[in-house]
């Protein structure tokens, strides 16, 4: 699966993930191979990505995420 996480000021993170687990606004999204297409809020907290390196976690103030045919995109606060 692949992910970006797009700030106002700079591209975050981009490249292929296991998982990915989001703040959303109604609770802790998790995001695995294969998901339904969505699109959600996010609220303020930490995004945790594992993918073959390990586990890395980014910070947002909040934003939205695009789930769609194995591409996620996080447009973050």
């Amino acid at each position: 699966m692949f992910l970006e996480i797009i700030s106002p000021d700079k591209k975050l993170f981009e490249g292929e993930i296991k998982s990915v687990s989001l703040p959303g606004s109604d609770g802790s999204l998790g995001i695995l191979n294969n998901h339904a297409p969505m699109i959600s809020a996010l609220k303020a907290g930490k995004v945790k990505i594992t993918d073959n390196a390990g586990t890395q976690s980014f910070t947002i103030k909040g934003g939205v995420v695009e789930v769609l045919k194995n591409k996620v995109i996080v447009l973050a606060e």
